[in-house]
């Protein structure tokens, strides 16, 4: 299959979303392979591992705005690639906020409700468009797409320069995140209620 340019933005996407996966999981320790760590004003020692994937994550998170923009602008869009951009999304910073979980960066709770309510309105788009209806993206879902993304990037960058003045603003966009999660999913799940009882 032939793909287009949003597409192949996509693939990319979830080819660097499998890169951060590798760096962030694979056991450098145990390899013997040593990566260098930042120290800043002696006060934090960052992983050199975090920082490179916090610019592959930015990377990747550019893609998802150009295809998307590209695909609209030049009527490039195709059901794949509504699918594929859907999948690379939730690969991207779902698998992310779970290994950061994992790591302690973060509280579980955050990646369950990101991941829950994700799973909740993806089922939602899915009853719907099985009926015809296609579910427009509603503002407190975008926020809190903008929140979790510039979060997750401070998290990876260790929250780095506002944790010089013990400035938690990754833990507060995370949690502001987590929160509008939970009032989109009830948003979107109130706008489609008829949809699913029918």
């Amino acid at each position: 299959m032939k793909m287009n340019l949003p597409n192949k933005l996509t693939m990319l996407r979830i080819f660097l979303s499998i890169v951060i996966i590798i760096l962030l999981l694979f056991p450098f320790d145990m390899t013997g392979i040593s990566l260098p760590k930042l120290f800043v004003n002696e006060k934090a020692v960052i992983d050199i591992k975090y920082i490179i994937a916090g610019v592959l994550f930015i990377t990747a998170s550019l893609t998802d705005f150009l295809d998307g923009y590209i695909a609209r602008k030049y009527n490039l869009i195709t059901d794949f690639g509504k699918l594929i951009d859907a999948i690379a999304d939730k690969v991207l910073v779902n698998s992310v906020l779970i290994i950061l979980a994992a790591s302690g960066f973060i509280h579980p709770i955050i990646a369950v409700i990101v991941v829950l309510r994700d799973t909740v309105v993806n089922s939602i788009k899915m009853v719907a468009a099985s009926k015809g209806t296609v579910v427009a993206a509603i503002g407190s879902g975008k926020l809190k797409t903008a929140c979790l993304m510039i979060g997750i990037v401070l998290t990876l960058f260790y929250n780095m320069p506002f944790e010089l003045w013990n400035l938690k603003v990754s833990d507060f966009l995370l949690i502001i995140a987590a929160i509008l999660s939970i009032v989109s999913g009830i948003q979107y799940y109130k706008q489609n209620k008829h949809l699913i009882e029918a």
